[in-house]
């Protein structure tokens, strides 16, 4: 049993930082329902 198992998962990743597709790319492997992903860029 994995800690995503079930879960509806929102990314917001940072144009600086750590980008959304990064982070989808990482939880790729999991059970994770992802429901919304974006890269923002916070000024």
């Amino acid at each position: 049993m994995s800690f995503f198992d079930d879960k509806k998962i929102i990314i917001i990743g940072d144009r600086d930082g750590i980008p959304a597709p990064a982070i989808e790319e990482c939880l790729k492997d999991t059970s994770a329902d992802i429901v919304f992903s974006s890269t923002e860029c916070f000024v």
